[in-house]
């Protein structure tokens, strides 16, 4: 059935869909054609961010992960744990001063033994442990973590710091200790015989479900869904929190101290006294560590609380656990590869603890690469993404678009090159309008369009779809080959995007305009190679020095000289020739330029001459040899040269191959 679509009127509050697939791999262009790579240019939008053709901001990973460590420095700043803290600072901080005395005592000590090679080791070692005190974190934490490493020369440096650790464990879990026994001690009798129904219920469930009956989740979530204030929505994600609970409940017991573990385990002993629910916390807790293998225990995270006012401890913990979630968001989105990735991110939780601002860009993030491949620009393949023919042919229309808007107005008008006279025939067919057609509207296939669309009735709207063309049949043909310099100085100068940028838009206007035109694409630097439409994006520069003229017109010429039409060569470089191919078939490369290189590319230049082919080249950052070279070649091809810049480069190129074009079509 076709689709059916519900329309009201804008009142100014809705939001309209201006992100679409074209203007998201509009967005990827320059980065596209400057790295060849699109896995890496999705990765940099998504890590950037972008703006929407509305002007409205997309934030990208990195300013988010910005946000993150500002609310992670705010809450570090929003209070103090205590005085604890400042005197353990300062005792970690008599604790490296009292290291550095050792280190200068053990270097003075083996410089007075006489022993030279002593020394020298001592020295070394000193060295190393004055670095790593001297990048010592400034933080607490960072400061810990450091020093929990590190190779003390002071036995009696590390013993303090180790009888440091054990004070700060104690000051920290004592506290979450009183407030434990204080909750445990004061559940009713009622609350303990719920818990002990729960539990029961929670087996069985389990064992239903193993035995492949239904464990009726939703009706234990209505009777004991209070138990559970993350609300899961499967039984697997239930059984996944119950199990992170016991992990950090394990993490817990393990940091105590022996006497802050025995006054647990006596509290749990009596919460266990009824032998029904000590068996039923057995039974799960089987259960669950089978199901999730709790892995080995990490380092723990220390954070540095340095605000004003002093934190009881269910402030401290509520902080620690926005920290913890804070971080577990920031590795989430670090370890994002690319934008499919992120539908992963919870957005409700993004929404919470970054804003609804950061929520919609995520959402919109994370649709990119839905949206790319639904408007088939790009597809996954062997776990890669790569661009379609019609993402290929967006490219070059983006970049032929582009170099266009760039154009001045009285140049080309609106740019098209149709005429009427010489150059076409009528076929007396239509097709539907593509960018770069001639504007030859057949007005009566383009009202039926409109009024199938819309139905019958007046006035007949018309949209961009509706428009039909009258097919022309174009009786000239030209055979283009365009030689692109790949040698290290053209990204090293700026020069590259707008090159590649060139032949993505001559392919496009070649292919949309002029279909029976022939491109064909070398590129040269060491060596010459030829390249095909569907590389071209990918194509990047090469890592060797050279730029062989040569050996591209040789290549250009034999593509050539399978086609027929006006024959021309444009060439686009930003070096002298300093390579060529000898008679043996080997590379010789020498800067600067010397006479044989030039000489051999001479005898190329003046061989394209006698197959009729000219040579237009194209100059970037044109130095006095090079200009002189150019205009060497020039004469003996009767081609023409042109000085350019980055900047200009397409303007120049396409309007000397609409100009050539156009003159072509006329003298046939």
């Amino acid at each position: 059935m076709p689709a059916r679509f519900t329309y009201s009127r804008w009142d100014g509050t809705q939001t309209g869909f201006s992100l679409d697939a074209e203007g998201i791999l509009d967005e990827l262009t320059d980065d596209l054609l400057y790295h060849g790579d699109l896995n890496a240019a999705l990765r940099r939008l998504m890590r950037d961010g972008m703006t929407d053709p509305d002007g409205n901001q997309i934030e990208g990973l990195r300013d988010m992960m910005q946000r993150i460590r500002d609310r992670k420095k705010e809450l570090e700043e929003s209070g103090d744990l205590g005085g604890v803290y400042s005197e353990i600072a300062d005792a970690l901080k008599d604790i490296i001063d009292e290291e550095r005395h050792a280190v200068e005592n053990s270097v003075r000590e083996a410089e007075a033994s006489g022993d030279e090679r002593r020394a020298d080791t001592a020295r070394d070692a000193a060295m190393e442990r004055n670095f790593r005190l001297d990048m010592m974190p400034n933080d607490l934490a960072g400061m810990v973590r450091e020093m929990q490493s590190y190779d003390f020369e002071s036995s009696e440096a590390q013993q303090r710091f180790e009888e440091l650790m054990d004070k700060l464990r104690q000051e920290m879990m004592q506290q979450f200790v009183d407030q434990m026994s204080e909750g445990m001690q004061n559940m009713s009798p009622e609350d303990m015989a719920r818990m002990k129904d729960m539990m029961a219920a929670l087996n069985g469930m389990i064992e239903a479900r193993e035995q492949g009956e239904d464990p009726q989740f939703e009706k234990f979530m209505e009777q004991f869904g209070d138990f559970f204030p993350e609300n899961p929505q499967t039984l697997d994600e239930l059984l996944e929190n119950m199990a992170k609970r016991m992990q950090a409940m394990q993490a817990l017991m393990d940091s105590l101290t022996p006497e802050q573990r025995s006054q647990m385990q006596q509290l749990s002993e009596q919460l266990m006294e009824d032998m029904d629910l000590n068996w039923q916390v057995q039974q799960l807790s089987e259960k669950l560590q089978s199901m999730f293998p709790q892995p080995g225990q990490g380092e723990g995270q220390g954070y540095n609380f340095r605000g004003e006012p002093s934190m009881d401890m269910q402030q401290a913990m509520d902080a620690m656990q926005e920290m913890g979630e804070l971080n577990e968001m920031e590795g989430m989105l670090r370890q994002a590869t690319n934008p499919a990735q992120l539908a992963e991110v919870d957005i409700d939780k993004v929404r919470e603890m970054l804003g609804e601002d950061a929520a919609k860009s995520m959402e919109r993030l994370a649709e990119m690469t839905k949206m790319l491949e639904e408007a088939g620009l790009i597809n996954l393949k062997e776990g890669k993404m790569e661009l379609t023919a019609r993402g290929l042919r967006a490219i070059g229309n983006n970049a032929l678009r582009q170099l266009f808007n760039n154009l001045a107005k009285d140049k080309f008008g609106q740019h098209r090159i149709a005429r009427d006279g010489s150059g076409h025939e009528r076929t007396y067919d239509s097709k539907p309008y593509e960018f770069g057609d001639p504007f030859r509207l057949d007005l009566q296939r383009t009202i039926r369009n409109a009024i199938s669309r819309n139905g019958s009735g007046t006035p007949v709207k018309l949209s961009p779809e509706d428009f039909e063309i009258e097919r022309t049949e174009h009786n000239t043909r030209s055979s283009t080959v365009l030689m692109i310099d790949l040698s290290m100085s053209m990204p090293m100068r700026g020069n590259f995007v707008p090159a590649k940028k060139v032949a993505m838009a001559l392919h496009s206007l070649i292919s949309s305009q002029f279909p029976r035109d022939y491109l064909g694409l070398v590129g040269f630097s060491e060596t010459a190679h030829i390249m095909t439409h569907e590389q071209l994006p990918e194509v990047s520069w090469d890592l060797a020095y050279g730029t062989n003229m040569q050996h591209g017109l040789r290549l250009a010429r034999q593509l050539l000289a399978r086609q027929t039409g006006t024959k021309q060569i444009i060439m686009i470089t930003d070096g002298e020739p300093t390579a060529h191919i000898t008679q043996s078939g080997d590379v010789y490369f020498n800067y600067p330029p010397v006479r044989e290189t030039v000489e051999a590319t001479l005898r190329e230049a003046m061989r394209c001459t006698k197959d009729n082919i000219t040579i237009n080249t194209f100059v970037l950052d044109a130095t006095g040899p090079l200009r002189h070279f150019i205009e060497q070649m020039a004469q003996v091809n009767h081609g023409r040269a042109f000085f350019t810049t980055p900047e200009t480069l397409g303007d120049y190129v396409l309007v000397d191959f609409l100009e050539n074009r156009r003159r072509t079509s006329r003298a046939r």
